[in-house]
C-alpha cells in the first residue's frame, strides 16, 4: 500500500480522535473548558494535515463538483471557525456563550463524519 494513502488515512483518524474526544467532553461537561479548545485546534490541524496529504494522491485538479471534495472542504471550514469561535468564546465569551456552545459543536461534528466515512467508503470501493 502506498505511505501516503496510509499517512493520509493515519492524520485523519487523528483529526477523529482529537476532534470526537473535544467535541464529546464539551458536550458532556456543557461548559467550554481551554482544554476543549485546544482539542480542537489539533483536530483542525490533523484533518488539515491529512487533507493536504490526500490532495497530493489526487488525480486531476481540485474538483469542488465531486461530492467527497465539496463535503471534506465544507467540514474543514466549518472545523476552522469552530475553532476560532471556541477560541473567542473561551477568551472573552460570556458564561452563558460557554455553556452555549457545545450545540454548534455536536452539528460541526456531524458534518465532519460525512467526508470521514464517505472517504473511509471511497477508499474500500477504489
Amino acid at each position: 500500500m502506498n505511505l501516503l494513502i496510509i499517512a493520509s488515512a493515519g492524520l485523519i483518524t487523528l483529526a477523529l480522535v482529537f476532534y470526537t474526544v473535544g467535541v464529546w467532553s464539551e458536550r458532556i461537561a456543557r461548559y467550554l473548558k481551554p482544554w476543549h479548545v485546544v482539542t480542537f485546534w489539533i483536530g483542525f490541524a490533523f484533518d488539515l494535515a491529512g487533507t493536504l496529504h490526500m490532495h497530493m494522491l489526487a488525480e486531476g485538479p481540485f474538483d469542488l463538483r465531486e461530492p467527497h471534495t465539496l463535503t471534506g472542504q465544507i467540514s474543514l471550514w466549518l472545523m476552522l471557525a469552530h475553532a476560532i469561535w471556541a477560541t473567542w468564546v473561551s477568551r472573552s465569551g460570556s458564561e452563558e456563550q460557554r455553556r452555549d456552545f457545545h450545540r454548534y459543536s455536536l452539528v460541526v461534528w456531524l458534518i465532519w463524519l460525512i467526508p470521514y466515512f464517505g472517504g473511509w467508503y471511497l477508499g474500500m470501493s477504489g
